[in-house]
């Protein structure tokens, strides 16, 4: 697990401990580097004081929050140094100017990026999932081509969800059954690992964005709204069939998690205990440094860093005219 990013699973008391960070729980004394430390997970019930946030703060260091059910509360943030107003002012212009444009940008990357990953199943032989990966990498680009409005553009981007949705039924093993998407709450083993899974991408998104002089508010496939970072949202939407799902896969395919042992079920309900916590983090924690030979750059680059690339090219689109292209399974050699 990178060194960089720490995940606290348990309840207790977070507080600084001279130049350390001390995770107390159940009487003892845990300690945390701060040296090279950039995020900290707090996925349950943790105690902290403004001294803490003081010392995070002057160390650069991000924390995020969690509720009981693996859902998103909130992050606190170190002071901005990447305050920009004239790429702000740039940034709203663009939304009103452009919207359409990048918004189309990022569903074609959803079209790429999930037909890629079924085409990745049909070529060594499962032939079940063909009739949704030619929708998705055939009728959903003309489609996109006609949109002429947002509306139009959403649309089609949920219908790309909802054929690959269907294919997970020919690519999942068979204990681990899915009908349909279901949220607020998950209802199922694989709807509560695509939330959790979500969630984690959504998260890290806010965290490369940060590092930028982005305005996570001004979004241009989700509507700018209040209370949510909806550009964040935005540049995860790429990379959700790239690490989220190629996480679940590996993790039920593979058995890594199993339903009668990691998960927490009610009548309403369906979430990862703490146990099928740990094994989804450590995975999708590794999906996220995992590198690739990008095709454009010549180098190798971590999926993590490709995520900030695109912030990187969102600017240049901004302040350049440069045309912006999401991530794409294509850009690897």
């Amino acid at each position: 697990m990178s060194e960089a990013v720490r995940y606290i699973m348990s309840e207790g008391e977070l507080k600084r401990k001279d130049n350390s960070l001390c995770f107390r729980k159940n009487g003892k004394n845990n300690y945390i580097p701060i040296e090279g430390l950039k995020e900290l997970y707090c996925l349950n019930e943790i105690s902290i004081n403004t001294k803490l946030l003081d010392f995070l703060a002057s160390n650069g260091v991000i924390i995020h929050f969690f509720n009981y059910y693996g859902s998103y509360s909130g992050t606190f943030f170190p002071r901005c140094k990447y305050i920009s107003g004239r790429l702000t002012v740039k940034q709203a212009e663009k939304y009103i100017k452009d919207r359409n444009t990048i918004a189309k940008g990022i569903v074609k990357g959803i079209i790429e990026n999930t037909g890629e990953l079924l085409h990745s199943y049909y070529k060594y032989g499962n032939k079940d999932v063909k009739e949704n990966m030619d929708y998705i990498r055939e009728q959903s680009f003309v489609y996109l081509n006609k949109a002429s409005n947002i509306k139009e553009i959403l649309a089609v981007e949920g219908q790309v969800w909802i054929r690959f949705y269907d294919s997970l039924k020919h690519i999942l093993n068979e204990e681990f059954e899915f009908d349909k998407r279901v949220k607020r709450p998950p209802d199922n083993p694989i709807n509560a690992m695509i939330s959790f899974g979500n969630t984690m991408l959504y998260t890290k998104v806010i965290t490369q964005i940060y590092h930028t002089h982005l305005n996570q508010a001004i979004s241009f496939l989700h509507e700018p709204s209040e209370g949510r970072f909806s550009l964040s949202l935005d540049l995860s939407e790429v990379f959700k069939p790239v690490i989220v799902y190629k996480t679940i896969f590996k993790l039920a395919n593979k058995r890594i998690i199993r339903i009668g042992e990691h998960f927490d079920r009610s009548l309403d309900y369906c979430i990862l205990n703490d146990e099928g916590k740990k094994i989804f983090i450590s995975n999708i924690n590794s999906k996220f440094e995992e590198t690739f030979k990008h095709k454009k750059l010549n180098r190798k680059v971590s999926y993590s860093t490709a995520i900030k690339l695109d912030a990187y090219k969102l600017v240049k689109n901004i302040l350049e005219e440069k045309k912006f292209k999401p991530f794409s399974l294509k850009e690897m050699v």
